[in-house]
């Protein structure tokens, strides 16, 4: 049967055959966990997982064949570097700056600490395998964090914002360390002293920086104005990608690595017309090279050594997640976030993330460590990645159950509590304003205009302190807690206006408001219609919906384009 087999694979190139298992196998997982409500990303190194210990390996092509994947996946690498470069936003920095540079400062020096001071312990082999291992586990997923929070529909949440933050933090972090890692990895014969590396690292690097400002500021732009203007989106697509692989191909051979020249590749495009257009088109050709990263790390993994390692591999994930998640509440929480915020923030950055996995994936071949080490550390790092979803969703009862028990109640608000409690004292007969986004500044607006006060709950700390200095009333609260509406002096208002979209947050806020003012007129926001009714039935007397105002604004406009 394995010679028949083996005959009929000679017709297929072994690579063609592998692709073609890996792709139905990630497909059928995936859906399999998709069924059972889990990241689809578990599928991914499941699947590698499968493919490398069960023999299949060897009937199409061995390690030949294994090689060539990893290259396609490191292929991948480069599109989600092209991908973050794109995305990045100065304005959003600007708008996070202090939770990302405060919040990733701390959060990156700690943990790095942390584990040098563990590695150093453990006697660990080498100086550079310590800070790499450092950095590697100081790192989260990006895109494993904030897709969970989109799940669970609390991407708008303060907690969400920290992880984004500090992400953000992590990004900037890791494009400056793959600058510097050449120096860390040793060297055939007799290694150059540091000064003169450093010196030609500079060189190498100012050399880079004015190739890409100059391809960014003339000949990239150049290049897809020509191209838009075939109007072939074929070309279009080819263009951005030969722009990326250009870039990383100059940084390879500058000696800086193909991934700093994709990220620098993306930036030189990013505040550009065609971004979202490129978008469009890259994403779907990231996800599935992505995929094949991930699959090709499940390839790694070898189950007979992992089932001998699993009590250190077991020790590190749980140390890993538990000391993440600790250290990473207490920066949010002095960074002025609620208590269950900042839990949701600790928990959504407590794993290990895909730029740990590029890292041990890349320092393989030096051999800074035992094989059994790196077995530890890649199903450790990828084993926290696959847990953190689930770790997630349970966050949420947990932080509830750890408020109601009396987590953070009587903590003092870092604002000026006498003249707050004074202004709060005085109110009656206001409007209460939960939210004071672009919906809520403006409803804040029209009713002062209209001379009836207002009372702002807001949990965006930079908002709220804003909001104090221009002397509106604020709390720095959280509108899912009880002991806000005792502070808002909820029996002597006249109207409550919950002016963020979260559905799930403005449940839980319902419940609590018509359990103290049954008779309060309670304006609702839905980003959805199937929300509507269910806000409704939880006591909202009157509903906005996202949808369908967009709806009705788009045909007013179109009735007076046409003259109708």
């Amino acid at each position: 049967m394995i010679h028949g087999f083996t005959i009929a694979s000679a017709a297929v190139p072994p690579l063609f055959a592998l692709l073609a298992l890996m792709l139905a196998g990630v497909v059928m997982v995936s859906l399999l966990l998709l069924r059972l409500k889990q990241s689809m990303l578990s599928g991914y190194f499941i699947c590698g997982v499968l493919i490398a210990n069960s023999g299949v390996l060897g009937l199409l092509g061995g390690g030949e064949s294994h090689e060539q994947v990893s290259q396609m996946a490191e292929f991948g690498v480069e599109l989600l570097m092209f991908t973050l470069g794109l995305e990045f936003s100065l304005g959003e920095l600007r708008f996070l700056r202090r939770l990302a540079f405060l919040g990733g400062g701390w959060q990156m020096g700690l943990c790095m600490g942390m584990t040098v001071a563990v590695s150093a312990a453990l006697h660990f082999s080498s100086w550079q395998g310590v800070v790499l291992v450092s950095v590697a586990l100081a790192m989260s997923s990006t895109a494993v964090s904030l897709k969970s929070f989109q799940d669970l529909g609390l991407e708008a949440s303060p907690g969400a914002r920290m992880a984004l933050a500090v992400a953000i933090f992590q990004d900037l972090f890791i494009i400056v360390f793959f600058l510097f890692l050449p120096l860390l990895l040793p060297h055939e014969g007799v290694a150059p002293e540091l000064m003169p590396r450093l010196g030609s690292l500079a060189l190498r690097g100012g050399a880079f920086v004015i190739l890409a400002g100059v391809a960014a500021r003339w000949v990239i732009p150049w290049l897809l104005n020509a191209v838009t203007r075939t109007r072939s989106r074929e070309l279009f697509t080819l263009s951005v990608i030969g722009s990326c692989v250009g870039l990383a191909f100059v940084g390879g051979l500058l000696g800086l690595g193909l991934a700093l020249g994709a990220f620098v590749a993306g930036l030189a495009v990013s505040e550009s017309i065609f971004k979202h257009r490129i978008l469009a088109d890259v994403m779907p050709l990231k996800d599935l090279f992505l995929t094949l990263f991930f699959v090709s790390v499940g390839l790694m993994i070898d189950v007979r050594a992992a089932m001998i390692l699993w009590l250190p591999i077991c020790t590190l994930t749980a140390v890993l997640m538990l000391s993440k998640a600790g250290l990473i509440t207490v920066i949010a929480r002095r960074l002025g976030l609620a208590h269950k915020q900042a839990l949701m923030a600790g928990i959504g950055l407590c794993s290990a993330g895909e730029f740990s996995l590029v890292l041990l994936q890349q320092t393989r071949s030096a051999a800074l460590w035992s094989d059994d080490t790196q077995q530890t550390l890649l199903v450790a790092s990828a084993l926290s990645m696959g847990l953190l979803p689930a770790l997630l969703k349970f966050g949420i009862p947990l932080g509830d159950w750890l408020v109601k028990k009396g987590w953070g109640r009587g903590k003092p608000l870092k604002f000026d509590a006498g003249s707050l409690r004074q202004r709060v004292a005085g109110l009656s007969g206001h409007a209460i304003i939960c939210g004071h986004g672009p919906v809520g500044e403006k409803l804040n607006n029209a009713l002062l205009d209209a001379g009836v006060q207002t009372l702002v709950v807001e949990l965006n700390v930079e908002t709220a302190r804003r909001l104090q200095r221009e002397g509106q009333t604020v709390l720095f609260a959280d509108a899912c807690h009880e002991e806000t509406w005792e502070l808002t002096r909820l029996k002597n208002a006249r109207l409550v206006a919950l002016t963020f979209p979260d559905a799930t947050v403005n449940a839980q806020a319902l419940g609590l408001i018509r359990a103290l003012r049954p008779d309060i007129a309670v304006l609702a926001r839905a980003r959805f219609s199937s929300d509507v009714e269910r806000l409704k039935r939880l006591g909202a007397t009157q509903v906005v919906n996202d949808e369908t105002e967009a709806a009705k604004s788009i045909v007013d406009q179109a009735a007076k384009l046409q003259g109708t």
